[in-house]
């Protein structure tokens, strides 16, 4: 338990707006996006800069007081939840875009600065950021980095990783430990690469460079209209086998269409397809054009029965917009989701996107499929009530067996939502033992108390002892495989 004297030097750096200690300001921290496992911080912090971060560690230090940090929250492996006596540490005051260079094409700013802001502000350059989670309107880029996030235009432009120049963090002891001098070719270990995806459990991100790319001459949307959902599968299976590269291809099953349209989101999605392929293109007009050509050829080939092109802004505002929506959408359908989130070899896509369904079937569970069928990084999307304990039961059950099925054929645990508290026993799916002794040796270096995000990630108990009993959620009850 914190002490009074804590309470009160942290009172006296953050003022009122920057020190939560009543419970109902500390209860809207208590889960990400994840809400099936829950935790009230002691108190929530919330720096408005790096100097503030670092004194705030500082302080926590000195008592060995553990730290969940915390962008916007939104999450969805349970990497933000607290524990039990720790404080949340939260980026979202953090929110200046302290510089952008339009001739280098690089970006410095606040971890809290939320994503679909930094493109706004790039845009009078005539630039933008790539990385796009469906979260944009509300994800912080802080976030992104601890979770290497993705989007539905990573398919070309590739997750945050590709994108970060440098950073700026704090460590478990208050060090600011400045790494945000953007070279091109950086020399020695690669302190970035080991610090984005780590989730937070090395360090506070304070302030990211990141890269910018020049605005798209020409940028339209396509929409593929299919009377089957493994068609559409298939057809993306091809399209990339014959080297074609929209900037983005996502497809969404029919209990998406109908939950999108019949919401505020409506996209004008057909409500009698089976799935929709939606793609963005850009590049110059003779590049877009040709592309659209060949698109065309495959997806017809492959039973597309209608081809929508949208070049107007509006209208392709109006198309991504239910698909950034859906999950909003999944409320219609039940008053809990969740969003599943793992990576299949895109020459078995079909095949793992049915057996998800199936799976969930067998389980008596609704399954919603949209995803980023470019990369291969799937999100059956399952509703169900959290007030109903076997539904939850259920849901677990459908979610490590769909990372199973995606691991023995290939695939991986997570594309971009991170391993947090969901997947982080089912990592032993994929290490040995003796890999997640290395992770740990790393943690240990920079956080010999393991203060900085207790209990994510990496597995409490041997892999050895994981396989001859079901992985759970931490604080939820064990279920049966």
């Amino acid at each position: 338990m914190p002490s009074p004297a804590l309470a009160q030097d942290l009172r006296a750096l953050l003022g009122p707006q920057g020190f939560l200690e009543a419970h109902p300001q500390r209860l809207s921290y208590e889960s990400d996006a994840l809400g099936l496992v829950a935790q009230v911080p002691e108190w929530v912090l919330l720096p408005s800069d790096t100097q503030q971060a670092a004194e705030c560690m500082r302080l926590l230090a000195r008592e060995g007081v553990c730290v969940v940090p915390r962008g916007a929250g939104t999450g969805l492996s349970g990497g933000a939840t607290p524990v039990a006596g720790g404080v949340s540490v939260v980026t979202t005051r953090m929110r200046k875009i302290l510089d952008i260079d339009p001739v280098n094409r690089l970006a410095r700013v606040q971890a809290g600065v939320v994503n679909v802001e930094l493109s706004r502000a790039a845009a009078r350059h005539g630039l933008f950021y790539a990385p796009d989670p469906s979260s944009q309107m509300a994800c912080t880029l802080g976030g992104n980095v601890a979770e290497n996030s993705g989007g539905p235009h990573g398919f070309k432009y590739g997750q945050t990783s590709r994108h970060v120049r440098g950073l700026v963090w704090v460590d478990a002891r208050g060090e600011i430990i400045d790494q945000s001098d953007a070279r091109l070719d950086p020399v020695g270990l690669d302190v970035l690469g080991l610090w984005i995806g780590s989730e937070g459990m090395l360090g506070l991100v304070t302030e990211v460079v990141l890269d910018l790319l020049p605005s798209p001459e020409v940028s339209e949307s396509m929409l593929a209209i299919f009377g089957s959902l493994q068609a559409a599968c298939e057809a993306v299976t091809e399209l990339i086998a014959s080297g074609l590269q929209p900037s983005a291809i996502e497809i969404l099953d029919k209990l998406t269409i109908d939950a999108v349209e019949a919401s505020v989101f409506a996209a004008g999605y057909p409500k009698d397809a089976e799935a929709v392929m939606l793609m963005d293109l850009d590049g110059s007009p003779a590049e877009v054009r040709e592309l659209g050509e060949q698109l065309e050829t495959i997806l017809k080939a492959h039973g597309s029965r209608e081809l929508r092109r949208a070049t107007d802004p509006e209208q392709r505002r109006r198309l991504w917009a239910g698909r950034k929506g859906a999950y909003g959408a999944m409320g219609r359908l039940a008053p809990d989701l969740y969003v599943a989130d793992v990576v299949a070899p895109r020459t078995r896509l079909a095949e793992i996107v049915a057996l998800s369904t199936a799976i969930c079937a067998e389980l008596g569970l609704p399954c919603a499929n949209v995803f980023h069928a470019g990369d291969g990084n799937l999100h059956p999307n399952i509703s169900y009530d959290r007030r109903d304990a076997d539904q939850v039961r259920r849901v677990l059950l459908a979610g490590q067996r769909i990372m199973a099925a995606c691991v023995e054929r290939g695939g991986t645990l997570t594309g971009e939502h991170g391993v947090g508290l969901e997947k982080r026993d089912a990592m032993c799916m994929v290490f040995r033992d003796e890999d997640l002794a290395v992770q740990e040796r790393v943690r240990q270096a920079l956080d010999p108390g393991r203060r900085m995000n207790p209990g994510k990630m990496l597995p409490v108990r041997g892999c050895r002892e994981m396989r001859t009993r079901s992985p759970y959620l931490p604080g939820m009850k064990e279920y049966d495989a």
